[in-house]
């Protein structure tokens, strides 16, 4: 389905100003990133409660630094693909509002250049104190040893939201959803809350709702239309036909 016939089943384009954008572990995996479900990489030796809770940081802190440790080394050695461009383009492009939510870990959206950014789920680029809370750019390696460059303290961890844990800015998310007049989900499972819920809170307040995805996702059936294919052909289109009017 074309942008303009979309728009015509959904509602006036020219009312259309609020952009809600939620990215998953899909628009990565075509960079080379492992995804959570992959079959093989970093994930397949390790089960999620060894190294993905406050738990796990606990009772093994060399296993899970480590681990974090090895997923910024591979974070080094890839690059934003298509997708990540094209809603870059879209953020310097697009005048009204616009927040692009991210579940993702990586840093691919920022080195593609976009700007009205959230993550989430936190972010493998930095480190948090849980001494104090305090919150720095980190590209090093944990398991050598880091100290909090404003405590001191040596109990610096991955500034990642595990299981069991907050996501960050959930208030801002919401608020933006109240007042969302397009939300579009790219490259998510619909496995995981809040962010599988985003969806129907866009529906609540009568927003377009518009899904790309390689595959349907657990949510597919709250979307006006699913998109299947990869991202990297997906998002270009649809950011041209959007920006074209």
């Amino acid at each position: 389905m074309r942008w303009d016939r979309f728009c015509e089943l959904c509602g006036n384009e020219a009312l259309m100003k609020n952009i809600v954008i939620l990215t998953g572990a899909g628009i990565s995996a075509e960079s080379g990133l492992e995804t959570f479900r992959a079959s093989d990489g970093l994930w397949a030796n390790h089960a999620i409660e060894d190294i993905c809770t406050p738990e796990a940081l606990a009772r093994n802190r060399p296993l899970v630094l480590d681990f974090y440790d090895q997923r910024r080394a591979a974070l080094a050695r890839v690059g934003p693909n298509p997708a990540h461009v094209a809603l870059a383009r879209l953020d310097r492009e697009w005048t009204g509002e616009l927040l692009l939510v991210t579940q993702n870990v990586d840093d691919l959206h920022e080195r593609s250049g976009a700007k009205r950014l959230l993550h989430m789920h936190g972010e493998l680029m930095s480190s948090l104190c849980e001494a104090c809370g305090a919150r720095a750019a980190f590209g090093g390696a944990m398991l050598d040893g880091a100290e909090c460059g404003a405590c001191g303290a040596d109990e610096v961890r991955p500034d990642i939201v595990f299981f069991g844990e907050q996501p960050y800015e959930m208030e801002l998310i919401y608020r933006h959803l109240r007042d969302v007049d397009l939300f579009v989900s790219i490259g998510t499972s619909g496995a995981v809350y809040p962010a599988a819920g985003f969806v129907q809170a866009a529906r609540h307040v009568g927003a377009r709702t518009l899904e790309l995805n390689l595959d349907p996702s657990e949510g597919s059936c709250f979307f006006h239309e699913s998109r299947l294919g990869p991202a990297s052909q997906l998002v270009p289109a649809f950011v041209d036909e959007l920006l074209a009017g």
